[in-house]
């Protein structure tokens, strides 16, 4: 019997975009069972693809703004508008992002979120009196120092010397706000971890050497984003602590504090706007599946989340992946779980990612008339 498919992936990180991905997908699938319903809706839990994802989900429209990348490069960053609702959806992965940048060429001492200003004052003065902002995926670990600057705040050390550097932030002595501090009614910024800003689960230990911080970087990485967090704890108490302050090297802290932005799971809120309950219910099988499947899939990301809620529907869920790791542990979670690594080497996959995608999924679903 034909069955409803919701396809319904992440990013397969530096291979292929959640779309991209949905699609390899579904041209599989169609090969094994031609007469099976699909339904592709490609998610961003607040990464790469957030701002089109999200922005075509609200109906609304790219907008263009000049600034620069996290290396102070000139860029033509997009961001999306929707007029009826005054909302602006913004991207940081696109404008701030690690994918932006030449592989080892820049160090995070070296980058900033400066350039999250312009996009952010554009959307301003547009009109937008919502803003979502996706925050991960980024270069860098300042917590949003940068962007704080770019918007008029202002810090010096104890000799009234302006810092403009976060690397000096272990000197600040003073912060002083700029005369307009709240630049949307609403500001919500999707979170894709839950990490604090500072410790051995913060954002420089966790993912600062993902972005090349190196072991004898982190102590001074850490103690500039301490010393931030203390200065500015008089009036902002507890935002290093909360649940994604850490996410995107900070930004998620600077975001709190220097703009009075609200915290989200950016799975919750990409569920939220795609009305994602009601298409799993809908559904027979659903199709999830992201770069790597592992242990961490199942600590609040997407894909886990996907598995949790299909789980407590009673819908059997299928992960795919290029690489299954802790299989044992995915498959309490997932009713079926392949890797591109079942079928090819990594390097052979990633030469191209889409063909063989393709090639999993065909295989899976000519398995699948035994699990109906």
């Amino acid at each position: 019997m034909p069955s409803h498919i919701l396809i319904i992936p992440d990013k397969f990180k530096g291979t292929l975009t959640a779309p991209a991905a949905a699609q390899a997908i579904a041209d599989g699938w169609r090969q094994a069972r031609p007469h099976d319903a699909l339904e592709l809706l490609p998610m961003s839990d607040g990464g790469d693809g957030f701002g089109e994802l999200v922005g075509c989900l609200l109906g609304a429209s790219a907008q263009t703004v000049r600034t620069v990348d996290a290396a102070g490069r000139v860029v033509a960053a997009r961001w999306w508008w929707e007029p009826k609702t005054k909302t602006a959806v913004i991207e940081s992965a696109g404008i701030i992002g690690l994918a932006m940048l030449p592989p080892g060429k820049f160090h995070p001492f070296e980058l900033d979120t400066f350039g999250l200003g312009a996009v952010l004052r554009a959307a301003s003065a547009k009109g937008a009196r919502r803003c979502l902002i996706g925050i991960g995926g980024s270069a860098t670990n300042d917590g949003g120092f940068g962007l704080a600057r770019a918007l008029g705040w202002k810090f010096f050390n104890r000799a009234g010397k302006e810092l403009t550097r976060w690397t000096e932030l272990h000197t600040l002595a003073k912060v002083r706000p700029p005369p307009r501090k709240r630049w949307f009614k609403q500001l919500i910024v999707a979170v894709d971890v839950q990490n604090p800003l500072l410790g051995q689960r913060g954002a420089t230990r966790v993912y600062g050497p993902q972005k090349g911080l190196r072991p004898d970087d982190l102590p001074a990485a850490e103690k500039n984003l301490r010393r931030l967090a203390r200065v500015m704890s008089p009036d902002r108490a507890g935002f290093q602590t909360q649940p994604g302050a850490g996410a995107a090297g900070g930004l998620g802290f600077g975001l709190l504090a220097f703009l009075g932005a609200q915290g989200e799971s950016g799975f919750d809120l990409f569920a939220r706007h795609a009305k994602l309950a009601k298409r799993l219910r809908a559904a027979d099988w659903v199709v999830t599946g992201e770069g790597r499947v592992d242990a961490s899939t199942l600590m609040g990301k997407g894909v886990g989340e996907i598995a949790r809620q299909c789980r407590t529907l009673k819908i059997p869920c299928i992960a795919l992946a290029g690489v299954i790791a802790n299989r044992d542990q995915v498959l309490r979670r997932f009713a079926r779980a392949h890797g591109l690594t079942d079928l090819t080497s990594v390097a052979k996959a990633q030469t191209k990612p889409a063909r063989w995608l393709q090639k999993l999924t065909r295989h899976v679903a000519q398995n699948f008339a035994g699990c109906d």
